[in-house]
């Protein structure tokens, strides 16, 4: 049973008991004590009520402590993602030196392997007995260079004491495989026109390098490079990847 109906039961029941014993002035004032009392336990029950529904009441000494604690707290949060962030930051720059030092490397790798290239082909070019006479292919090498894509690069040279100008162009032809069966591909397409020709002309020698693009779904087998001038062959070599 509720505590108010509780309390408000026990006062009628003293009401009762004061309207069968009592005068009429005494009676009054019971009575008047007596709902009083009953309204200051009315109170107190509300109070009591109001405490379970919205919690304990603090004290402003007791809230000011839990504000000072959520300041300290929050500002704690704060430094720790900062310190965070910043390490976070610190880890991408050093990710970003450590991708252009490895790419340096590789540069420098690329231009000594190039040097070294250059180096044996000057050597070849000092005059010797053994030195191949005529136009021959040297340092020729064929690789992919990514999907569908070949890369290649050859020196012409010309060798003899009476070097004279040298005019002619170079092809390549490439074996493929293509859904199992064996295709041939001339690079350039001889019907692409003088613009696409690999043109030569020199006197001692000619760097060529480049990229062919493949068709799709096909296997580089092997290569062929072949100078010619004037139509007629000058000098072949076959290459594999």
């Amino acid at each position: 049973m509720p505590i108010s109906k509780f309390f408000r039961r026990r006062i009628t029941a003293s009401k009762m008991t004061i309207n069968q014993h009592l005068p009429w002035p005494i009676k009054f004032a019971l009575i008047a004590v007596v709902i009083g009392v009953g309204g200051a336990i009315a109170m107190w029950t509300y109070d009591m009520g109001r405490s379970f529904a919205f919690g304990p009441k603090f004290s402003p000494e007791q809230m000011t402590a839990l504000q000072d604690k959520v300041v300290i707290l929050t500002a704690e949060r704060d430094k720790l993602q900062a310190a965070a962030a910043t390490i976070e930051s610190q880890q991408n720059i050093e990710k970003s030196i450590q991708k252009q030092l490895t790419d340096q490397i590789n540069s420098l790798t690329v231009e000594n392997n190039r040097i070294k290239e250059d180096l044996a082909f000057f050597e070849s070019l000092m005059p010797s007995a053994a030195r191949p006479q005529g136009i021959t292919l040297q340092k020729s090498k064929i690789e992919m260079a990514g999907p569908n894509q070949l890369r290649y690069r050859t020196l012409v040279m010309q060798g003899g004491k009476a070097m004279r100008e040298f005019s002619g162009e170079m092809h390549i032809s490439l074996t493929l495989v293509q859904a199992g069966k064996p295709v041939m591909m001339e690079f350039p397409d001889p019907k692409a026109g003088e613009a696409a020709k690999l043109k030569l002309s020199f006197k001692q020698y000619q760097r060529l390098e480049g990229q062919i693009t493949l068709p799709e779904g096909v296997t580089v087998k092997s290569a062929q490079m072949t100078v010619l001038e004037k139509g007629e062959l000058r000098a072949k070599q076959a290459l594999t990847l």
